[in-house]
């Protein structure tokens, strides 16, 4: 999965406690605004109504929360849990697990395999070859290109 963690060596700018709205229509509920920089110099906002953790604890759950989010859109994605077949929470569980054994069973394809491919590969290359023996799935995975290209030739213009 490619990192799309914009959470990395954040940096805490300023901490404040702020109500939500303008004039008559504020709320009455107190909020933490965290803004934070992280390594690349982009700016996010956490806003919260934890009191209880530091800053560095709330931007660790965030961090962690973010993580998670990108595990399940990759999940959405690729392995196609867009929608529950079912409407039974039994039936919801399933295929939320089924789709957790097949992720795991390609992270661990992928290992077997000593591959820098990425997993959404792995899986392409697997639905293709699905019915091939795994000894003759691992050839085609390492064998090299038959040939090199250099892309599409220009045609010099004159």
């Amino acid at each position: 999965m490619p990192s799309l963690n914009p959470w990395t060596s954040l940096r805490l700018q300023r901490a404040r406690i702020v109500k939500l709205g303008q004039g008559n229509k504020q709320t009455k509920v107190l909020f933490r605004l965290l803004e934070t920089t992280d390594g690349s110099g982009k700016h996010t906002r956490i806003l919260s109504n934890r009191f209880d953790l530091s800053a560095e604890e709330l931007s660790d759950l965030y961090r962690n929360r973010w993580k998670i989010e990108t595990f399940f859109r990759w999940i959405k994605q690729h392995l196609k849990l867009t929608r529950f077949y079912g409407q039974q929470e039994r039936a919801v569980w399933n295929q939320i697990w089924i789709c957790l054994i097949a992720y795991a069973l390609l992270l661990l394809m992928k290992m077997e395999l000593s591959t820098t491919k990425s997993l959404c590969e792995v899986g392409r290359l697997l639905k293709a070859m699905k019915f091939h023996y795994w000894s003759h799935f691992r050839e085609i995975f390492h064998r090299k290109p038959l040939r090199s290209s250099g892309g599409r030739q220009k045609i010099a213009k004159c």
